[in-house]
């Protein structure tokens, strides 16, 4: 076995919730009190990094689309780096580390590098916003199964998304913004009724968040009109009909889709 040599170190993985801080875990909130060194991700508002050590070091590794701040690979050196120095580091994360915000990655490198990793989940973005938004994911008479997908365009075409929507399935979309009329094609391709109700939750638990309900056939259409941006995430599925959301748009989608069919 390779020697690493020995650290006094330790990695937290933590999650940071989606946004509102109160959403925190205690263990969380804890932990990033105490920390030395926090490496943390643009989703992280300063609501929650304000609870940190006035003497703690904080590091943005913020990632946007088509331009990241640092690599990956080079913010798994970066906290390998800091844990070898014996900081106690903790790599804060939006939502859990393990949905979609590449803990796994992180976790190997700590692993690989020998240095001492634990993880703190944290209240996902599709189950937060969801929540506030008075969406529930499942629900006995509507949805008995919730699938979590990426819809960034890498990759969007090739992914196989069949039986994933439709009747009493619920589909949760991250990262779905800039591909929404593309996602909306690709679901109406593999048999989901373009009348299928999405709720668009914006800014979930943020100041400012908005909820806007449309249709499936629509989406593509709402979404650029109404000049959503992220973070947001697009829920996709009967249940998506009891958010407390604006109603004004269903009846435009429904209307589109109407006269489009004509």
């Amino acid at each position: 076995m390779e020697d690493h040599g020995t650290t006094t170190g330790h990695l937290w993985l933590v999650g940071a919730g989606p946004g509102d801080p109160d959403l925190l875990t205690l263990k969380a909130a804890r932990l990033i009190a105490a920390a030395e060194v926090i490496v943390h991700d643009g989703l992280v508002g300063p609501g929650v990094l304000a609870l940190a050590s006035p003497d703690a070091h904080c590091i943005s590794v913020a990632k946007q689309r088509d331009r990241h701040s640092m690599p990956q690979p080079e913010i798994n050196a970066l906290i390998v780096r800091l844990v070898r120095e014996g900081r106690r580091v903790v790599r804060l994360k939006g939502g859990d580390p393990f949905v979609f915000g590449r803990g796994g990655e992180e976790l190997e490198a700590a692993r690989a590098a020998g240095i001492p990793c634990a993880v703190v989940p944290g209240v996902s973005a599709g189950i937060g916003c969801a929540a506030e938004a008075g969406l529930p994911l499942t629900h006995r008479a509507l949805s008995s199964a919730v699938s979590f997908v990426a819809g960034t365009c890498q990759g969007l075409k090739e992914q196989d998304w069949r039986g994933l929507a439709g009747p009493g399935r619920t589909l949760v979309i991250y990262m779905g913004v800039t591909t929404a009329g593309l996602i909306a094609d690709k679901l109406m391709a593999d048999g989901v009724s373009p009348d299928m109700p999405v709720a668009i939750l914006e800014r979930g638990t943020l100041p400012g968040s908005r909820a806007i309900r449309t249709l499936l056939a629509g989406l593509g259409d709402v979404v650029a009109r109404e000049g959503v941006r992220s973070p947001a995430i697009l829920v996709v599925g009967r249940v998506a009909g009891l958010a407390e959301a604006e109603d004004s748009l269903v009846g435009h989608a429904a209307r589109a889709f109407e006269e489009a069919s004509q």
